[in-house]
């Protein structure tokens, strides 16, 4: 986590920032709020039809707008943020559940959770999701499949369905984990419910487009009057309009690899770390079961 910004961060950070991604479009307000201040110094009053009220109305209402917008795109950057906080919460509550049954059957348990959050990691990111699994999990023919890590669900219910029918396992305890493999595949068709359900185009390319030309046009109605003071207001208007229509594209992918999207591949690792060390822990626990007589 990145801690809170300090006044040299508000002054001089650029890295994780916004300002990278609209860098050309100050660039181009730039050169128009200078073409304007020297058109209005040449030719004095050639801009005093111009008045700021209307823009000041457009502003307020193209404010209003945006901020709709980028409720719904912190919405969804949210929703994906619960989800992964659910998926680590039920890779927990596995492998606490397993703790009963042998070290075999739990290993393989908690490797196909591995393989699970692997997968899922790997086809949010639209990346290859079989070879994410393969260290992990051995998923046959689903690997040329569509949906490789709903495989690996499929592969550990059918292990805790062998297992109960062997009576290794109650049926009480089989509800209990079945229920957090059923929580699995509802986090995961959440997940791929917000990354194939972008906010619609057309609503975001008219926000930008009125931006665009809300913030092109503002130097003919300052110049005659500022001069070129005219560049502070227009730059800083021009930077909140841009900054905020790029950071709710940002936050409408939360599975990108934009600066500001979810850090899922750590929330990933995560999981791998800790299944591992409680698979290591299940090691220590069966030597020490071997051999009681060993000396600490």
């Amino acid at each position: 986590m990145r801690r809170q910004p300090t006044l040299w961060d508000v002054a001089f950070a650029v890295r994780g920032t916004i300002l990278p991604r609209i860098a050309l479009h100050l660039l181009l307000i730039s050169i128009v709020t200078a073409g304007a201040v020297l058109a209005s110094t040449e030719h004095p009053g050639i801009f005093a039809r111009f008045s700021a009220v209307p823009f000041t109305l457009i502003g307020i209402a193209l404010s209003v707008f945006m901020s709709f917008r980028n409720n719904a795109c912190y919405s969804r950057w949210w929703e994906a943020r619960h989800l992964w906080g659910d998926l680590v919460i039920a890779c927990r509550s596995i492998a606490r559940q397993t703790s009963l049954l042998d070290p075999n059957s739990r290993a393989q348990i908690l490797r196909g959770l591995c393989g699970f959050s692997a997968g899922l990691y790997s086809r949010l990111r639209r990346a290859d999701e079989a070879h994410a699994i393969a260290p992990w999990w051995d998923i046959g023919k689903a690997s040329q499949g569509p949906n490789p890590t709903d495989a690996v669900l499929q592969g550990i219910g059918l292990k805790l369905a062998h297992l109960a029918h062997e009576g290794r396992i109650d049926s009480i305890q089989y509800s209990v984990m079945d229920k957090q493999l059923a929580n699995l595949a509802r986090i995961q068709g959440g997940c791929e419910r917000i990354l194939n359900t972008p906010i619609p185009f057309s609503y975001s390319l008219l926000l930008h487009r009125t931006a665009i030309v809300f913030c092109t046009t503002l130097p003919f109605a300052l110049a005659g009057t500022l001069g070129w003071w005219t560049f502070l207001p227009v730059l800083i208007v021009a930077y909140t309009f841009f900054g905020l229509d790029a950071l709710g594209r940002q936050l409408e992918e939360p599975f990108s690899s934009a600066p500001n999207a979810l850090p899922i591949y750590s929330m990933q690792r995560t999981i791998e770390t800790e299944l591992m060390s409680t698979l290591a822990l299940t090691a220590v626990d069966q030597e020490s079961v071997q051999q009681p007589g060993r000396e600490e």
